[in-house]
């Protein structure tokens, strides 16, 4: 077993007539891809970046939650073979050690992750705050390889450090600053005006990405995005950008946000384009949710992103 990993621990509940994806999905005891994987499914149960952004805790109990509706659903029945036999290439590694220490943590998780991205293998990480995406980030970094980032997010997240830590709100200002220069781009979608800081908006626009407002943006005009990347493209959805009403368990809830519709098709979108070699999902809150709202609609981004990855180069 990787020193850096721990197993997840699944319990099959369906009928022979009836698989779900966790029949199907490969769930690793040693911390190594089953042969044959494409899709590599990793948790990051950290929230210690979210404290010292002063969010509310909660959020390193969002990759097993995000899990437990995820591992239920069954496969998309319009294309249950083609979406079966992904799911039979996809092992669930674990989730990744966290200390506490969120620059250490960071650095193991890009440490689990260049591999993948060295091997082709696509990624999905299950956070934690969205201080997993620097660390998704770093797994590019260590691979050698030039990334653009794409946000689906109601704050920008490129806040200056707090007293030289990084934390939940400073992952993109960290890609951006990396003195490797991995980082190609970064854009971001969803805004809420009500909750972004004009210097946020104006150090993206210096940094040549583009800010995407909530309500002025369309499928198309984020197709057009991802398809426009010259360099591999990592999606990260964090969960506060959706209404709050319908995801109340986050660390900083959204009074008006994307709508599910909206943000499911956009992970659909994700998944279909050859372009996004790797994804993650953060910020779900158990301890705030109702009635598991939130992570339900996580677990479902996640399939959305599964079934968007079967269809890619078709029609």
């Amino acid at each position: 077993m990787s020193a850096h990993l721990e197993p997840y621990e699944h319990t099959p509940v369906s009928r022979p007539d009836d698989p779900r994806l966790g029949d199907l999905v490969r769930f690793s005891r040693d911390g190594q891809l089953a042969a044959g994987s494409c899709v590599a499914i990793l948790g990051f149960p950290s929230d210690e970046g979210v404290r010292i952004n002063d969010g509310r805790p909660g959020a390193a109990a969002g990759p097993d939650r995000i899990r437990k509706f995820l591992y239920a659903m069954t496969p998309d029945a319009r294309a249950a073979d083609s979406h079966s036999s992904l799911l039979a290439s996809t092992t669930d590694l674990g989730n990744v050690r966290c200390s506490g220490h969120v620059a250490e943590d960071q650095q193991r998780l890009g440490e689990v992750l260049a591999p993948l991205i060295k091997q082709g293998v696509i990624p999905i990480l299950l956070g934690g705050g969205h201080e997993t995406s620097f660390g998704h980030f770093l797994g590019y970094v260590l691979a050698g390889r030039k990334v653009s980032i794409l946000n689906i997010d109601a704050h920008p997240d490129v806040r200056p450090l707090v007293d030289g830590r990084p934390h939940s709100g400073s992952p993109f200002r960290q890609a951006l600053e990396h003195s490797s220069g991995a980082c190609h781009r970064y854009d971001v979608a969803g805004l809420n005006p009500q909750s972004v800081a004009r210097a946020h908006v104006e150090f993206v626009a210096s940094r040549g990405g583009r800010c995407f407002w909530n309500g002025e943006f369309t499928i198309g005009d984020l197709e057009a995005l991802i398809a426009d990347s010259s360099v591999p493209l990592m999606t990260t959805f964090d969960l506060d950008a959706v209404d709050g009403a319908l995801a109340p368990g986050v660390s900083a809830p959204a009074a008006h946000g994307l709508p599910p519709s909206l943000w499911l098709q956009l992970a659909h979108v994700a998944g279909r384009s050859s372009q996004v070699t790797s994804m993650d999902i953060v910020e779900l809150n158990p301890l705030y949710d109702v009635d598991d709202r939130t992570a339900r609609l996580a677990a479902l981004t996640v399939w959305q992103f599964l079934r968007g990855i079967v269809h890619r180069n078709r029609p």
